[in-house]
């Protein structure tokens, strides 16, 4: 069964000039960022355009797309978002970055959960605060235990800290349950930790038992991050909301305007269509990462059984244990061998954190074809 993933043929993908397709030589097959090979939306085409044609692309103004991100919560996740408390910001990761500036000063820290998006970590020492790590544990949920320590060496001398949750987490594709958030506020408000959630994954969510739990429904003094960006392929057409919890609205309301002059217009005309009109096309798309992630567990299975590997509740990545294949064993870095003898790129699994040794990121959002030759070109690479 074809999938919308299969609706855009690999010689018209290798006319795209974006990082996916331009990183690496044209015989490389690229698996390894953020890019999705899907065809856009038609809402959206149409908005731009419509837009372009007008010669409206100036600065943006007023709530349009702050609300249409509410609908979209309320119809997803029945959330209600107060549109007059969020903000409107250039992306995600800028966003963040501004909100920690808001709840900490310089040389506070900020924990995070490696292996985690690497930006994390180089986006918060850009922003002259210390990291603290807080590992996952070893069945990739969140340990309790480690960020109980972590938010207390946060915290030494009776400093300022914050914790930048990933929800769904990259690159586990783990969704935290509402008994985690809840538990992790307490320990937030006991060591007088903030809680800042990167939750740009969100609609990434396969049809299953997990349901994705807004973070500041459970932390009231949280402030969230979203954006249509990753959903909906719109890397290029960035924009982003900052939603704060009931307790947080006085915070975020302190954001410097300035903060805000980054957003594209464009941006947001795009991400509004996404949120408003693009349901069904979502719907789509996780109809295929599910089918997706079915014909990567039976060919990993059948060509590479030395991987192990659990399909993930989000995101559109497949995080890949390769620590029992006899090279990696014996110190080689499973990514580079796969672009050296397999000629596939996928994402280096220490670049998350030390503890992503042995273990790709590869990007499930691609066609039937490509996943099957990737997967070939990954067991020709590690020997399997």
């Amino acid at each position: 069964m074809t999938t919308i993933f299969d609706r855009v043929p690999l010689d018209q993908l290798r006319r795209r000039t974006s990082e996916k397709w331009r990183h690496y030589p044209p015989d490389v097959l690229p698996l390894f960022v953020a890019e999705m090979d899907v065809p856009q939306s038609e809402p959206v085409i149409d908005a731009v355009t419509d837009a372009m044609r007008r010669g409206d692309t100036g600065y943006p103004s007023g709530h349009g797309y702050a609300e249409a991100m509410a609908s979209f919560a309320a119809q997803r996740w029945d959330w209600t978002v107060d549109v007059a408390g969020t903000r409107t910001l250039p992306d995600v990761m800028t966003g963040a970055v501004e909100v920690l500036r808001l709840l900490t000063g310089p040389g506070d820290a900020v924990v995070i959960n490696p292996p985690v998006y690497p930006p994390f970590t180089s986006f918060v020492r850009s922003a002259d605060r210390a990291v603290v790590d807080a590992p996952l544990g070893s069945d990739g949920r969140l340990d309790l235990d480690a960020l109980d320590h972590a938010f207390g060496q946060a915290t030494t001398g009776r400093r300022r800290a914050a914790y930048l949750l990933c929800h769904p987490h990259n690159p586990t594709g783990t969704l935290h349950t509402a008994e985690e958030l809840r538990a992790v506020g307490e320990l937030a408000r006991r060591h007088g930790v903030r809680v800042v959630a990167d939750e740009i994954h969100a609609p990434l969510v396969v049809e299953g038992p997990d349901r994705f739990v807004p973070t500041t429904t459970q932390i009231p003094d949280a402030i969230a991050l979203h954006s249509a960006s990753k959903a909906f392929n719109l890397a290029g057409l960035r924009s982003a909301v900052a939603v704060p919890g009931p307790d947080a609205v006085a915070d975020l309301a302190r954001l410097p305007v300035i903060v805000g002059h980054g957003v594209s217009h464009l941006g947001a005309i795009a991400q509004t269509a996404a949120y408003r009109e693009c349901g069904p096309w979502l719907d789509e798309l996780l109809r295929g990462l599910a089918q997706n992630q079915q014909l990567v567990s039976r060919l990993l299975a059948d060509r590479l059984p030395a991987a192990r590997w659990s399909p993930p509740a989000g995101t559109y990545f497949a995080w890949i244990d390769l620590r029992a294949v006899p090279a990696v064993r014996a110190g080689e870095d499973p990514a580079r061998l796969a672009l050296v003898r397999g000629r596939v790129a996928v994402s280096s699994g220490p670049t998350f954190g030390a503890q992503g040794a042995g273990f790709v990121r590869l990007n499930l959002a691609a066609s039937t074809s490509t996943l099957t030759e990737a997967v070939d070109r990954l067991a020709r690479g590690l020997g399997g």
